[in-house]
């Protein structure tokens, strides 16, 4: 699969739901997620893989949906570069919103790493 193909794979299997282990098929082994500060976290963070696996537990609890829409995907090499916008209703029915920069990079078929740049609107 080629890298756009991979992380909307990703994005689809969190819009259905999906968290915890199960993730971990779409991922290598040593993948790393790089967040750039933003209102959440305003200091931004890197998660291993099994950081990325509890946070998408805790995810799971508190949204009671998510949508990925991707306006715009580019590759150069073996990393997918998107523009989305990311849409999660909480448990509260509260919607947060972010629009989002995303660079997903591939190895052998599998995410290693994903550098995200996340815009929320205001809460």
């Amino acid at each position: 699969m080629g890298p756009i193909v991979l992380a909307t794979s990703l994005h689809r299997a969190l819009e259905t739901g999906e968290s915890g282990p199960v993730l971990r098929r779409h991922f290598t082994a040593d993948a790393v997620t790089f967040e750039r500060p933003n209102l959440i976290k305003p200091h931004g963070a890197r998660s291993s893989l099994d950081e990325m696996i509890a946070n998408s537990e805790k995810g799971a609890g508190l949204l009671a949906s998510q949508k990925y829409d991707v306006h715009s995907a580019l590759v150069s090499g073996s990393t997918a570069i998107l523009r989305l916008t990311w849409t999660g209703v909480l448990r509260n029915g509260k919607q947060l919103v972010a629009h989002i920069a995303q660079f997903v990079d591939t190895r052998d078929g599998l995410i290693s790493a994903i550098e995200t740049f996340d815009c929320y609107e205001p809460f």
